[in-house]
């Protein structure tokens, strides 16, 4: 395989990446603040174990790997629904899930760390 070949790949893989969680990086944390006052959905898509070791307030846990099964949970595909995990890698898996089954307004916060204090 030739090097520059090998080198392009790689480095479109990599813009995709930053592409992909550029998103969550730009999230106003006033309009999280807004959007959670006008009754959001939070929602941690982490695993249960890093869900308890903390979370933010009133966050359902529903891991990224069982958001198929549990669809049901999100309400109305017309709430806004916000979703964080560690780092904005699997909010962003389930952001683009949840548009794709309708919902209209999800807001991928990115990592814990992004929420309002």
């Amino acid at each position: 395989m030739n090097k520059y070949y090998l080198f392009g790949v790689i480095l479109i893989v990599v813009l995709l990446l930053f592409n992909r969680f550029r998103s969550a990086m730009s999230v106003d944390s006033n309009k999280l603040k807004d959007s959670i006052q006008q009754g959001a959905l939070v929602v941690d898509v982490r695993t249960p174990a890093e869900y308890q070791s903390g979370h933010f307030p009133g966050a359902m846990n529903i891991p990224v790997d069982e958001v198929g099964k549990r669809i049901g949970e999100f309400g109305t595909k017309e709430k806004t629904i916000i979703v964080y995990c560690a780092s904005g890698g699997r909010s962003g898996s389930a952001k683009s899930y949840l548009e794709s089954m309708g919902f209209k307004d999800v807001i991928n916060a990115g990592g814990f760390s992004n929420m309002p204090k």
